[in-house]
């Protein structure tokens, strides 16, 4: 009996099966960068660890503009495919591929050439700056493959396999730790050492995900050179908010900073297990996402509608068992990285509270996911940057009420606007559905 494929329950069923691989892929991501983390300041100490925390939001920068704009470009992948046209993404595709790559190696080369400027410009300690230098400058050269990874993995994802992408990351994963070890513990380079080995584990990725894409006609690196305005509609907006959000980052880090050195222990420690904790509501947007695209591009407006709901569904349930499991644990996780007693209680404050809103989180995240695949990245991104600017505000305007807990009140209420934005763009679209 033929499978009826736009019931909720198959929807349901397919949206898990494809977003699980992308959240192994974000888990592994973020275990071999704790892994990294581990390496260093237990062999090499804690102003090794410190260098090499020193370069995150930089690096943070560009991983960000990159995987903004290729998330535009897998919408428009998707649409395409969805829609029978997938002839048409091997020239964006190849497009891209030569712009995005041209572009972040030219950025690299400035970055390497300006790294001191730069981390004087973030006032990185004197004692840190010369291995953070160090670091940084080999760091850079990964930023070109970075961008060609993505390009591929946003193609992969729009035919509907996540898979690949999961692949990759596990042999970058591999590289990374075992070349880790090799280089710093036993040839003793130190943060450079590091570098190597993240940059040569990239290197792998980029190399599988090339290979692995040519058994797709529609992944082919394509001779002929055209739809470079469409993938900038798609890509630009999603790429500006990101970077506007890694500047808004450091916006925040500063204001927290000033809460003393218990807080930033707590929160840093908390928001990275929250990296990890959330990775099943990002993920289960992109899936969102992605199949609202196909869908889009196919013309089913009654399958589109049905992936809505049922990704609302589905992330309701996601977000509650999420919240369930956290609110109680938000200490333990904290102790888990050896913090003092003092930040344990302040993160385990702050989980209690932000944890309670995953679900406000899941919602604006679902309803965005689809949002998107229709095509209306613009919004999307307008959205996203508003909600920043409303954390960053209310973070200064609550504090003499809330103290350092203003930085968990700030990120909830951001979240409960941008799901206001988003359900008042929502219920606007079905007019593109009708």
């Amino acid at each position: 009996m033929k499978r009826d494929e736009s019931s909720y329950l198959h929807i349901i069923l397919s949206l898990i099966a494809f977003s699980l691989p992308l959240i192994l892929s974000g888990v592994l991501q973020q275990l071999y960068s704790w892994a990294d983390a581990f390496i260093i300041g237990n062999h090499e100490g804690s102003v090794a660890l410190a260098a090499v925390g020193a370069t995150t939001a930089i690096v943070n920068f560009f991983v960000n503009a990159i995987t903004g704009f290729t998330l535009g470009l897998s919408i428009l992948f998707a649409q395409k495919h969805g829609s029978g046209k997938g002839e048409e993404i091997s020239p964006v595709m190849s497009s891209f591929l030569i712009i995005l790559g041209s572009l972040f190696a030219i950025l690299a080369i400035l970055g390497s050439a300006f790294t001191k400027d730069i981390l004087l410009f973030l006032d990185t300690t004197e004692d840190t700056i010369t291995l953070a230098g160090d670091y940084l400058r080999i760091i850079f050269i990964g930023i070109p493959f970075l961008a060609v990874y993505n390009v591929y993995s946003a193609g992969l994802r729009a035919l509907g396999n996540s898979r690949a992408p999961f692949y990759a990351v596990l042999i970058s994963s591999a590289v990374n730790v075992i070349l880790d070890i090799i280089a710093v513990v036993f040839l003793g380079l130190s943060v450079k050492g590091a570098a190597i080995a993240t940059v040569v584990s990239q290197i792998a990725m980029t190399i599988f995900i090339i290979i692995y894409s040519r058994r797709y006609e529609e992944l082919r690196f394509s001779a002929v050179r055209k739809g470079t305005g469409e993938g900038v509609k798609f890509g630009l907006p999603p790429m500006i908010q990101q970077t506007i959000s890694s500047a808004g980052g450091l916006v925040l880090q500063n204001f927290m900073n000033g809460f003393g050195t218990a807080t930033v222990a707590a929160i840093t420690t908390a928001y990275r297990v929250d990296s990890i904790i959330l990775l099943p509501i990002i993920n289960l947007g992109s899936g969102i996402s992605t199949f609202t695209a196909q869908s889009y591009g196919a013309g089913n407006k009654e399958r589109t509608k049905r992936i809505m709901l049922s990704g609302l569904m589905l992330m309701a349930l996601v977000s509650i068992v999420l919240s369930l499991a956290v609110i109680p644990a938000g200490g333990f996780l904290i102790r888990l990285f050896g913090a003092s007693e003092e930040a344990v209680s302040i993160g385990d404050a702050f989980f209690r509270r932000i944890a309670s809103f995953y679900i406000v989180f899941g919602l604006a995240t679902a309803i965005r996911g689809y949002i998107e695949g229709i095509g209306d990245v613009v919004f999307s991104s307008i959205a996203g940057i508003i909600s920043l600017l409303c954390r960053i505000i209310l973070s200064y305007l609550l504090e003499p009420y809330f103290g350092n807990m203003v930085i968990a009140y700030a990120e909830m209420l951001s979240w409960l606007l941008m799901l206001v934005l988003y359900i008042a763009r929502a219920v606007r679209s079905p007019k593109k559905l009708s």
